[in-house]
């Protein structure tokens, strides 16, 4: 697939241009468009739905039909609101942000931080902008909202639409979009739509066990829909507000968790190098503030034209959701283990990666601009060079002259 374009100057620049290839080429167009659309929701086109397609197919294929002991389920989106007391959700699920009272615009604080920490970075003042970052994840460890305004403040960081440094106290927003399940208003009880796919694979652990009859170590595979209420949702769709995950959380023996992590870190590295991209392009960064149920998690970063950004995450989530399922519901959720005559609460490795992500990742990457210029004339195009296990085309057949009146 090609178009001619003029080449971007920068890779902020490509990006942009990235944006507008998908568009142009019916890869993604902005949700309910005619209405104005509605903002970080997106529609996947007649090319985006078929590589996005092939995206899932390749991931469901290597992770289920390529081991022997993983299987996969599909889990519904709405579940019993208890799932996420007992997951963490309802109480760790949150965000700090801020207001600028000015403007009254809200910003993750986090982000806020970053964004300057940029702006120094392009003044060439990279040392003040990592010694920022560095403070900001030292608080960030220690939940110190104080600190954070403070670190703001004393930077004079303003707001992109005020330009005033009129800054709100830091509050926590949780994440989860709720709703209502039942016929009248008045008598419905307020759900949540889930804001990850991983605790239906956990509250079917014994469902699935039992009638596969799986031995430790096994995993269970899912493809499905989330949604976060991202307050800030940016760059995208790096950040959405519905958007698809792949994951596998794999049952393990405790006390193994470790090398199965190891383990789980090198075989997705492999699945991201198979589709031929530079191993340059992907780094490891470990969690600084670990997530309520890890005991160890990293990222596998890819080289977007906006910086490196995570595509896939690998948590060791110890026995954190299914020793606490047990608890709220009062149904064990323990595995007897016959070669050691035991019964245990397995530990879990997760590999979770973003389906919208990856499918970003593919377009970034398969996008090569071509200088086609001669001494009489400047001309460029784009190509799209797609892995040809992902590409929405693989096969194209065409005339090899224009003429309609040419012999049979």
């Amino acid at each position: 697939m090609a178009n001619n374009n003029s080449k971007p100057s920068s890779e902020t620049g490509k990006f942009q241009a990235i944006i507008s290839h998908c568009k142009e080429y019916g890869f993604i167009f902005p949700s309910s468009e005619i209405y104005d659309g509605l903002q970080a929701v997106y529609d996947y086109g007649q090319w985006g739905s078929e590589l996005k397609k092939n995206i899932k197919d390749h991931w469901w294929k290597s992770m289920t039909q390529m081991h022997e002991n993983i299987v996969g389920i599909d889990a519904a989106i709405f579940m019993h609101p208890t799932t996420w007391k007992a997951s963490g959700h309802v109480d760790n699920f949150s965000d700090p942000m801020i207001d600028n009272k000015d403007s009254k615009k809200r910003y993750r604080v986090d982000h806020l931080l970053e964004t300057y920490a940029d702006e120094l970075k392009e003044k060439g003042e990279t040392e003040k902008a990592e010694n920022i970052l560095e403070q900001m994840n030292a608080l960030l460890v220690k939940d110190d909202y104080a600190g954070l305004k403070q670190l703001i403040e004393e930077n004079k960081i303003t707001c992109g639409i005020s330009k005033t440094c009129n800054w709100t106290d830091i509050r926590q927003f949780n994440l989860m979009f709720s709703t209502q399940l039942g016929s009248v208003a008045e008598e419905a009880n307020e759900i949540y739509l889930r804001p990850e796919t991983a605790q239906g694979i956990f509250v079917n652990f014994l469902n699935v066990q039992k009638t596969g009859r799986m031995k430790i170590p096994f995993g269970i595979a899912q493809i499905g829909k989330a949604f976060r209420n991202e307050i800030v949702a940016r760059q995208f769709l790096f950040r959405m507000r519905e958007f698809e995950q792949m994951e596998m959380q794999f049952f393990i023996k405790p006390g193994t968790q470790k090398e199965w992590y190891e383990y789980w870190k090198e075989e997705r590295l492999k699945w991201h190098l198979s589709f031929g991209t530079d191993p340059a392009k992907y780094r490891f960064h470990d969690h600084i503030k670990l997530a309520h149920y890890a005991d160890a998690a990293c990222d596998i970063e890819y080289d977007f034209p906006i910086g490196f950004k995570e595509v896939e995450g690998i948590h060791s989530r110890t026995d954190f959701d299914l020793r606490n399922h047990q608890e709220y519901s009062k149904k064990k959720m323990q595995y007897f283990d016959t070669e050691i005559n035991q019964n245990y609460i397995p530990y879990v490795i997760e590999t979770s990666i973003g389906l919208d992500r990856t499918f970003l990742m593919i377009i970034s990457n398969s996008y090569t601009e071509e200088d086609l210029s001669t001494p009489e004339k400047q001309d460029s195009r784009v190509v799209m060079k797609f892995p040809p296990q992902l590409a929405p085309v693989k096969l194209a057949i065409f005339p090899l002259v224009k003429k309609t009146d040419y012999p049979k």
